[in-house]
């Protein structure tokens, strides 16, 4: 009651995930008061009862220690847990999820603790773990390497042969080419789908400039639109200024005098003749012209 209640976790914390920073959550918060202390295995002692690391046990101290449920961290933490190791750090409770812990020749490490009455259960954080991550890295190898190969590491620092490096380099541009496909697939089915949509917009515009064409047409040249009654009025202007004004009855009227006549010689080549013939000759040759045939 007078002082924290001293919380004891420990484990590999091999690439540390969102799944530890849930038990660690759970570890922390299984009372009010709790000092959490978490262990962290070494990497000899994890390599001979486990199996080897991604990450040495530098990484993992650092990485345990930066999460924010953790009060303290014990480096070198020992793989099954005696009296003295408990005494010594004063731990209360011991949290780990309850599923059956086989390691170190014994079916569950966590057996004596259960029976001393001071083990916490945890909750499992499903669909992630260490190993699960590994097995993604396995199972899609080739990408991370073409990856890495494309951010510059060597094929010596990936441990990947000649062949496959030159394969996966082949498989980058391949897929560069292919994605510039799709790109310019994407961009022509926008481009389509803009077309139609304009498209569709400038009929539903024409239709409704055509509807007002067609009645401002009609409202002109209809039956009894405006040209009609402009024509009409057109005509009847016309008619008014073309017909001539009837003379009054009374005006006096002249009558023209006869057109004078006058005779207009028309004279021939003859041979030269006597006085006499010449007089007949231009007798024959003269005609009478009214004034009005000579206007």
């Amino acid at each position: 009651v007078d002082r924290p209640v001293r919380v004891y976790a420990d484990g590999i914390f091999d690439l540390f995930h969102s799944g530890h920073a849930r038990a660690l959550m759970q570890a922390k918060n299984l009372f009010p008061n709790t000092y959490l202390i978490v262990g962290v295995c070494s990497d000899e002692l994890t390599h001979n009862f486990k199996g080897f690391t991604v990450m040495n046990e530098n990484e993992r101290y650092d990485a345990v220690q930066h999460c924010r449920y953790v009060d303290e961290v014990v480096r070198n933490a020992p793989w099954t847990l005696t009296p003295e190791f408990l005494a010594e750090h004063r731990i209360d409770f011991v949290a780990h999820d309850d599923i059956p812990y086989s390691s170190a020749g014994s079916d569950d490490v966590y057996k004596h603790i259960k029976e001393a009455g001071m083990f916490a259960p945890t909750q499992r954080t499903e669909g992630i773990s260490t190993s699960d991550i590994i097995t993604r890295i396995v199972r899609d190898y080739d990408v991370y390497a073409r990856r890495n190969l494309q951010r510059g590491y060597t094929a010596k620092e990936l441990n990947v042969s000649f062949i496959n490096e030159k394969k996966y380099h082949l498989q980058e541009r391949v897929d560069k080419v292919k994605k510039r496909v799709k790109d310019v697939e994407e961009k022509s089915k926008e481009f389509v789908q803009k077309v139609e949509e304009k498209s569709i917009d400038l009929i539903q515009k024409w239709e409704e400039k055509s509807r007002e064409f067609i009645g401002s047409f009609l409202e002109m040249f209809g039956p009894e639109g405006a040209l009609k009654h402009m024509l009409k009025e057109g005509k009847g202007r016309m008619l008014q200024a073309i017909s001539p004004k009837q003379s009054p009855s009374s005006s006096p009227t002249h009558d023209r005098s006869p057109s004078p006549s006058f005779r207009w010689p028309f004279s021939t080549k003859t041979p030269p003749s006597s006085p006499a013939n010449r007089s007949r000759n231009e007798s024959a040759v003269t005609y009478d012209i009214s004034e009005d045939e000579e206007d």
